[in-house]
């Protein structure tokens, strides 16, 4: 289940040094006694969550509208948890940038040191098909950037991504949780969060967009030539604003080689179709839009967000970081996770009461 996107305001500045020790030795406690206390696949099931992710990040020291709170949160759990694989049974894997590409041997290498009863390659293809996903079938404007994906040794995942609008200066952050997954390309948001909603270019894992989803795989196994013609067709028509395709989209050369590509594999869904390397926002756009002019098959435009995050100011509010306070925190996390460890249920019980306050 892709379980939320969350939009965010992009700032400057980074978390000083100071903070980012302390947010790895708390972010390695937390983890470490949800694991304990709740198992691996509530913990999953909780960082899925973009409310309790949004929440996580504000008591490692990030104010609640905070961009940075993707990157610097999923890389303080990731070092935090370095070492700790083999006894929680719990992964972090890829982050930002080069780190986010290198997430299929992360995957790879960790997979032995938890003992997964399930196939890593499996693992693989879910980190590279939410990305797909959210990169090419949902065209929001977010250049994904960031990927973090969080497994456990049953093979349960979460995956933790970010995409950036540099043209409206926000940030979108997405959400998965595998537990219940019921298919990767139709209607995978189930608590989708975002302050910046519109029309978007095509959302193609949208519910309506099914009879699409459908033309389109069955146009990419018919010959490059008729689809080529059809696509001529669609952009010396006169169409409405919300269909972006030019000619220059359409380069003659790289479209046909893509149809080549598929009709060769001959995909039998669009998840097949999307797992084909090359096939990308401008190829989807235009088979979606050629489907829609040929078999009357509508597309959908409708933005995956469905709730909105309130945000302010960043840095010191609504007050600076307390360090001496966040150091007596890590200590009692520290000695909570010590005593779960023994069967000392004392310090843990008096933090689940805490949970009456807050429905997670």
């Amino acid at each position: 289940m892709h379980t939320g996107t969350a939009n965010l305001p992009l700032h400057s500045g980074k978390a000083p040094a100071w903070l980012i020790q302390r947010m790895v030795k708390l972010a390695r406690e937390i983890i470490s006694l949800m694991v304990y206390e709740f198992g691996t696949r509530e913990t999953l099931k909780r960082l899925s969550d973009p409310y309790w992710f949004q929440a996580f990040g504000c008591v490692l020291g990030f104010d609640w509208h905070s961009s940075g709170i993707t990157t610097t949160v999923c890389g303080a759990m990731k070092e935090g948890l370095r070492g700790l694989q083999p006894e929680l049974k719990l992964v972090v894997a890829g982050g930002k940038g080069a780190a986010s590409r290198r997430t299929p041997d992360d995957i790879r290498q960790s997979a032995e040191a938890i003992s997964l009863v399930s196939d890593a390659e499996a693992l693989v293809y879910a980190s590279k098909m939410s990305a797909k996903v959210d990169n090419t079938a949902v065209q929001d404007g977010y250049q994904l950037y960031h990927h973090t994906f969080v497994f456990n040794q049953e093979g349960d995942w979460a995956v933790i991504q970010q995409g950036m609008n540099g043209a409206n200066g926000w940030a979108r952050r997405y959400h998965w949780f595998s537990p219940t997954l019921p298919s990767f390309v139709r209607d995978p948001h189930t608590a989708v969060c975002a302050d910046q909603r519109g029309d978007i270019l095509l959302n193609m894992v949208a519910g309506e967009a099914e009879s699409n989803r459908q033309a389109v795989a069955h146009l990419v196994n018919e010959k490059p030539e008729k689809v080529e013609r059809e696509a001529k067709n669609i952009v010396e028509c006169n169409l409405s604003r919300r269909h972006p395709v030019t000619l220059e989209d359409l380069n003659p050369r790289y479209f046909h080689k893509i149809l080549l590509k598929t009709y060769e594999r001959q995909p039998v869904n669009f998840q097949t179709l999307l797992e084909i390397e090359g096939v990308g926002p401008k190829t989807i756009r235009a088979l979606a839009l050629i489907a829609e002019l040929l078999y009357g098959a509508p597309i959908s435009t409708r933005d995956p967000a469905r709730y909105s995050f309130a945000h302010g100011g960043k840095d010191g509010h609504p007050y600076p970081v307390d360090r001496p306070n966040y150091d007596r925190s890590i200590d009692v996390m520290k000695r909570a996770v010590q005593q779960s460890r023994l069967g000392n249920q004392e310090i843990a019980n008096a933090l689940k009461r805490l949970q009456r306050f807050y429905d997670f």
